[in-house]
């Protein structure tokens, strides 16, 4: 939720961030409504005013005659009071809407455009050339027995699947491996609630209903299933007033993940590409506004870290305006490259890292008290991407397949799987 003060004051940056979304949305129409409600409240103080004097003037001795008529007048003015209350609750939620519906500012260097239209901003690693006939991610879990889509439909339905031998273990050990790599970099590890309530779910700027949500709602209980960790440990905060000697912090959350994927469809989204369970570690940070920018460019170095230790080239692209979500300044996405994927192999994000600045801590409540200050300030929130399992495991089995139908384990992971190859059967 961005400011309301800065509707007014920086309306041709918000219209110009709708317009680059491709969001449609009133600045005006908020503004309008923004003014209202401070109109309405100052009404209301005065007429807050006038029945407070009323009242004192009551404590005074009155003739009888001079007592009813100052009764009558006290109702009046507490039907006012009353009055003017509903018309304000009514203002304020209609403003709330409006506001809601504004997304985040957005970075200078954004580039314009939709999902294909990210800039690349570098590349590590060379995607491999092989000396046989690759398999996509499918064939080699079918050969090597790792995991079984056909059970997870029958069961769930289809985009549910089953993990099975060394999948599993290479599941708990890209746990394990990111937590490594977070808490030496000073994360404080925490494993989430796979479910929050609705209010927390769109205080970080996600839709919790609709017919185009991502989320799953619970029958009977008001709570959602998460579609990532950043929304409970954002949550874990809310309604909060940090000390700045507390700032910043990093908070590395696992949990398992729910998504629709509503619409999601075609040759791409199989597998494990596109699933609607999956287990994510998840970095989050709060910071003082002067330093979430440097903050962004930490997460991104470390989603580099791990992905140079997995051994997968990937790339590093700046998301387009029209790409962001509502509540991202700026996103860079991780793109490994993926062997099976289309023809002849093409990039697929497996990692991200968003920059909200203060857009979800609005909502939340979530402020810091500088040293020496008696004002609270709104923190800044970024979250990125440790590991996604299910679309690393994917990179994982396509770029190291052998000609002989095995698997090889980067080194970075061996610790944890215990061996050093799957296979071959």
């Amino acid at each position: 939720m961005l400011d309301p003060r800065s509707i007014s004051e920086r309306r041709d940056e918000i219209a110009e961030s709708c317009r680059r979304r491709g969001v449609n949305a009133d600045v005006d129409v908020a503004a309008k409504l923004h003014g209202e409600v401070s109109a309405k409240q100052t009404e209301l103080n005065e007429a807050n005013r006038r029945r407070n004097e009323h009242q004192q003037a009551g404590k005074q001795q009155l003739s009888d005659e001079d007592r009813e008529a100052h009764k009558g007048e006290g109702r009046a003015l507490k039907e006012a009071v009353s009055r003017i209350e509903h018309d304000l609750s009514a203002l304020r939620a209609d403003f709330e809407r409006a506001l809601g519906d504004l997304p985040n500012f957005i970075h200078a260097s954004v580039p314009d455009g939709g999902e294909d239209d990210a800039r690349e901003l570098h590349t590590s690693g060379t995607p491999r050339s092989f000396d046989f006939e690759a398999k996509d991610h499918l064939e080699i879990c079918s050969a090597l027995d790792l995991a079984d889509f056909e059970a997870g439909a029958r069961v769930a339905g289809q985009k549910w699947y089953y993990l099975k031998n060394e999948a599993v273990l290479l599941e708990l050990a890209l746990q394990r491996y990111s937590l490594e790599i977070l808490l030496e970099a000073g994360f404080t590890p925490y494993v989430t609630p796979d479910v929050a309530k609705p209010e927390v779910v769109a205080g970080l700027g996600y839709n919790p209903r609709g017919d185009e949500t991502q989320i799953y709602s619970i029958a009977n209980a008001e709570l959602c299933l998460v579609g990532t960790a950043e929304i409970t440990l954002g949550g874990l905060y809310a309604d909060s007033i940090l000390q700045e000697s507390e700032l910043p912090l990093r908070i590395a959350g696992v949990s398992h993940c729910f998504r629709t994927e509503a619409g999601a469809a075609g040759r791409e989204s199989k597998g494990l590409y596109r699933v609607h369970q999956f287990t994510k570690t998840e970095m989050f940070c709060i910071t003082r506004p002067e330093d979430s920018d440097a903050m962004h460019d930490e997460i991104l170095a470390i989603e580099e870290k791990i992905f140079q230790g997995l051994e997968l080239p990937y790339r590093v692209v700046d998301i387009a305006s029209g790409d962001l979500g509502a509540p991202a300044y700026r996103k860079f996405d991780i793109e490994a490259w993926m062997p099976g994927r289309g023809d002849g192999g093409s990039w697929g994000e497996i990692s991200s890292a968003s920059n909200c600045t203060d857009y979800q801590a609005r909502r939340l409540k979530i402020r810091f008290r500088r040293e020496g200050e008696k004002k609270n300030e709104t923190v800044h929130m970024l979250n990125g991407t440790a590991v996604s399992n299910a679309r690393t495991i994917l990179a994982l089995l396509e770029n190291h397949q052998q000609r002989d139908g095995s698997v090889r384990i980067p080194e970075a992971l061996q610790p944890y799987v215990g061996r050093e190859v799957i296979g071959p059967r």
